[in-house]
């Protein structure tokens, strides 16, 4: 059995220590939002490395990919929902509920936008008390 040499103790050390750093997002918004980022650099020839960012993420853009996937499969999120997700993900700014012409599409992008929290949250990909139950779930109530 060999060793490690004290190098590669090193490097280890370092990565492990580097995933103190990792900043969660705020909320499924901004996650939305930077994995479009992500996917569009890709499409245009960028190669994604982890890492390698101003922060740190808990996840790659594939892994929020994942997250609206199983939504989908779940019939939780429609394709109504992803072609909003996708048209404003890709401007970088969400619908304004204020304009008459983007009232429909915000409330797609809410709708999806909400769905898509609590899984993210789950995986530590958004910041937030993981404990917390998903809105609209049915919580026991106790007589006290």
């Amino acid at each position: 059995m060999t060793r490690p040499t004290s190098g590669s103790l090193r490097a280890t050390t370092t990565t492990l220590s580097s995933l103190d750093k990792v900043q969660p997002f705020q909320n499924a918004d901004e996650a939305w939002f930077w994995t479009m980022a992500a996917l569009v650099a890709r499409r245009d020839g960028a190669r994604i490395v982890s890492g390698r960012g101003l922060v740190s993420r808990p996840c790659e853009p594939d892994d929020v990919v994942k997250c609206l996937d199983r939504l989908y499969r779940q019939r939780r999120i429609e394709i109504a929902h992803a072609r909003i997700m996708r048209i404003w993900g890709e401007r970088g700014t969400a619908p304004d509920p204020t304009s008459p012409r983007e009232r429909g599409d915000y409330r797609l992008w809410r709708e999806a936008m909400e769905r898509l929290e609590w899984p993210l949250r789950m995986k530590g990909i958004v910041a937030g008390p993981v404990g917390a139950p998903e809105p609209g779930e049915v919580v026991p109530f106790r007589a006290g």
